[in-house]
Formats: structure tokens, C-alpha cells, sequence
């Protein structure tokens, strides 16, 4: 078995067991905007991450960025300084929405594409500089959505992903609260091995950042959040957050839940150069 397909297999084996499924009084899948809309908010200050550094270098003055799975911009809103225009791509015109508002509050032309990628990626030009930031995981088949990613690039691809799956941190609360093994891959090695395969000359930094940073203004959004994703009912919240402990957390007056500290991985390659 390929690359390719081990992380497609791997990655299927995360869904969630039917008889678990239908007890669901919500659905798990679901992304705050507020969540997002706070991240992209911080994404402007501190120290810039690899992949914003790595984006700007082979981004030139006034040029143009793609955003795959945008959300509400965190990963390319740190560029607005330097882009002139950003397109940016994302199943929920929610989170479009958030992204128009970051782009218009840094005084840059924000063009939005509602839909799957690559299944949009004929509605939207090249770009100078192509960023996808934390949706791998969400890719059974890489090749389509990477090759897609490549030739809208003039300059650069520039990815980022968790070294694991970003929902890894919750496996022993599956254990809790459902007595259900969760998977561990695939991984970002799996990811980069795919990408090597695919013929992509990848470029890796690996960071550990402090605590996460954006999250939620009231203590029981950030735990219902953790419960919907666990697919329980409401009833339940206050046995997660006791369940949760030291990983429920208040930063900079933000509530949510995850892993004491940030690890990300930047992986980036350079295009041949396209008109």
C-alpha cells in the first residue's frame, strides 16, 4: 500500500461508530464561528508562526494569497499588510463571512469561494502564494487535493497541520465516556511521506508554541463544544468539564479545552512559476 493510501486509511478509521452516532443530540462535526472568529483575531499579534513567515518570504508586496479552508482567516490574515488580495475558500459561508470582516478591517480585497476543495478550485485563479492551514484531516484522498493546491500556486504551496490529529488529545475521554479505542494516525510524518510520494520537493519546520490561543467568551460554550464533539447530551456538560480538569482552560479571558501546548508542523514547497 502506497502513501496515499495509508492515509486514506488511516484517516477512515476515525469515524465515529453508528450505534455512538445516533445518540447524538447534535451533530460533532459542527465549527463555532466564534471560535474561529477569535483565533483569526490573535493571529495579528505575538511572534508570527513558520507558516505566515514562510508564506510572506515568497510572497511579493501587493501580490495575491489562496487560502484553502480560510475559516475566518487565521492563517492568512497575518499577511494583509503585504497581500493586495486574498481569495479564500470554505464550506461554510459563516465562516466566509468572518473572513470578509478581517480582510476589510486590514483594508484588503476579499474574495470569497463558497464550496469543497478541489471541487471549486476551477472557479479560482492562480495565486501568488497557496495556504491550507489545518485541513488535511480532513482529506481522505490527498493527491486530487494537494495537486489542486499546487497548480493554483505561482510561488508557493504552504501547509500546516498538527504532528497528530487534532482531535488525538480527546482519545481517553472516548475511553470515558464511551469505552471506545480511539485511532493515532495518521500523522503529519504520514502526511509528509504522501507528499514526497506525490513528487513534491517538501520543506518541514516542526514549533512548539504556548497554550492555544482564541476560544470562547462563556465557560459552558468551550465545554459543550468538547461534549458535541464526544456526542453526548447537554445533561452531561458538567461531568466533561470534570472530566476535562486542568484541560479546560482561561486564556486572556477565553475559555476553551485542549492540550496543554501547541505543537505545529509548517511544511511548505516552491512552484515552478505560473502566469
Amino acid at each position: 500500500m502506497n502513501a496515499s493510501k495509508r492515509w486514506g486509511a488511516a484517516l477512515a478509521s476515525w469515524a465515529i461508530p453508528d450505534q455512538i452516532m445516533s445518540r447524538a443530540s447534535e451533530s460533532p462535526w459542527t465549527y463555532p464561528p466564534e471560535l474561529f472568529r477569535s483565533r483569526a483575531g490573535r493571529a495579528t499579534t505575538g511572534q508570527p508562526s513558520p507558516t505566515t513567515a514562510r508564506a510572506a518570504e515568497a510572497l511579493p508586496d501587493g501580490g495575491t494569497v489562496l487560502d484553502v479552508g480560510v475559516g475566518a482567516g487565521a492563517a492568512s490574515v497575518r499577511l494583509l499588510p503585504q497581500a493586495s488580495r486574498i481569495t479564500g475558500v470554505d464550506s461554510s459561508e459563516a465562516m466566509l463571512e468572518e473572513f470578509r470582516r478581517a480582510a476589510a478591517a486590514g483594508g484588503v480585497e476579499a474574495v470569497p469561494v463558497l464550496g469543497w476543495w478541489p471541487d471549486v478550485a476551477d472557479e479560482v485563479g492562480t495565486a501568488d502564494v497557496v495556504v491550507c492551514a489545518h485541513v488535511l484531516y480532513n482529506v481522505q484522498d490527498l493527491e486530487p487535493f494537494v495537486r489542486g493546491l499546487d497548480a493554483h500556486a505561482r510561488h508557493r504551496v504552504v501547509i500546516e497541520i498538527t504532528p497528530t490529529h487534532p482531535l488525538a488529545w480527546m482519545n481517553d475521554l472516548w475511553l470515558r465516556f464511551h469505552r471506545l479505542e480511539r485511532p493515532t494516525e495518521p500523522t503529519a510524518d504520514d502526511a509528509e511521506d504522501t507528499l514526497r510520494d506525490l513528487g513534491f520537493e517538501v520543506r518541514r519546520e516542526d514549533v512548539e508554541r504556548p497554550p492555544r490561543v482564541g476560544g470562547f467568551q462563556r465557560r459552558e460554550d468551550a465545554v459543550g463544544l468538547i461534549r458535541r464533539r464526544l456526542c453526548l447530551t447537554p445533561d452531561r456538560d458538567d461531568e466533561v468539564a470534570e472530566t476535562l480538569g486542568t484541560r479546560l482552560v482561561q486564556n486572556e479571558g477565553l475559555w476553551s479545552a485542549g492540550p496543554d501546548t501547541q505543537r505545529l508542523v509548517t511544511m511548505w514547497w516552491d512552484t515552478a512559476g505560473r502566469t
